[in-house]
């Protein structure tokens, strides 16, 4: 979506500093924190919603992993972020209309750039991990030429059965409701085959699949849509039940979002703050240890190696490990 829109969010809205969640808790996101959590893998620095990103940034660090789920047109939902294939791979096309065996087939490194994301019509010589997929290049020690597709989200889902993965319902464009909802009712169904109903956290710009997922699989948690998400900024708006954590921008079209005031006020009516960036700031390290001081739980990031360095060397505490957190005080 590319505007903010202010309109009810769907489904039934929590109370403003109720910490439950589904099953009477109190919110455990709030107590996990700081969470490192790559955004597409790491889109920067290996191909967007590969394996080969998502297992390098788990063995870098990484606590969270963050991806897109698309279906193709047998309704196997896969991870990938762009609706078509064009910008990231070697096909053309609609994924919803591809089947998975073919989406399968397509080489998701193809226009990958160090440092540049996805960047179609450079030098041959521009793309170091082109042509692995279709075994033309050797892969790097430790990884395989399958690492280099379009995953399934099952595939995703059972090879990283311990690692926290947040989840964006897609649809083939924001016009297309059906095509959202219709996402969101594959992943209920999948999320329960595959027993992946905790440590998860499902979301979508499209706020009406959030509250369908929210219908099917109840017991997941949630971040809210743009609706939502707008209504609780602006208004205070509660978002939708089930909510544990909002998803938001460093700014929006100019206004700045994940400021210190907006994240207190979340913690204090009971949500965590996960900020992403996606062209909405600088990724650098002035801007990731501002954010860590103003309090946010997570940040999304397209460059794990620089945000795994920076925790690091600030010692700041992670999931499971002690250390320093700056905001212990306030």
């Amino acid at each position: 979506m590319t505007v903010l829109a202010l309109a009810a969010a769907p489904g039934s809205p929590a109370q403003a500093g109720d910490t439950s969640q589904p099953g009477g808790s109190s919110n455990p996101w709030l107590d996990t924190r700081f969470l490192h959590i790559a955004h597409q893998g790491g889109e920067s620095e290996a191909p967007s919603n590969t394996m080969y990103a998502y297992r390098r940034a788990v063995v870098g660090g990484a606590d969270m992993l963050e991806l897109d789920v698309h279906s193709t047109a047998d309704d196997v939902l896969v991870a990938i972020h762009d609706a078509t294939a064009d910008r990231t791979t070697n096909g053309t096309g609609s994924i919803r209309d591809m089947t998975y065996r073919e989406v399968r087939r397509l080489d998701a490194a193809y226009n990958f750039v160090p440092g540049r994301n996805a960047l179609p019509g450079l030098p041959p010589e521009s793309y170091p991990l082109r042509g692995i997929r279709t075994h033309d290049r050797t892969p790097p020690r430790g990884y395989q030429a399958n690492d280099f597709s379009i995953p399934s989200l099952h595939q995703v889902l059972t090879t990283f059965r311990d690692v926290p993965i947040s989840i964006e319902i897609k649809g083939t464009n924001d016009a297309d409701t059906e095509s959202f909802l219709h996402n969101a009712r594959l992943l209920a169904t999948l999320l329960k085959q595959t027993h992946r109903t905790q440590n998860m956290i499902v979301t979508s710009f499209n706020d009406l699949s959030v509250a369908e997922f929210h219908r099917l699989a109840p017991e997941v948690a949630l971040a809210p849509g743009m609706a939502g998400l707008t209504n609780y900024f602006l208004a205070g708006v509660p978002p939708i039940d089930g909510t544990v954590a909002l998803q938001v921008p460093v700014q929006f079209q100019g206004i700045p979002v994940a400021t210190p005031a907006f994240i207190a006020r979340a913690h204090a009516d009971g949500y965590a703050v996960h900020v992403w960036f996606s062209g909405t700031a600088p990724e650098d390290e002035p801007t990731y240890n501002a954010l860590i001081d103003a309090c946010a739980d997570g940040l999304m990031s397209s460059w794990p190696t620089l945000l795994e360095r920076i925790l690091n060397e600030r010692g700041i505490a992670r999931p499971g490990s002690p250390g320093i957190d700056p905001c212990a005080t306030r």
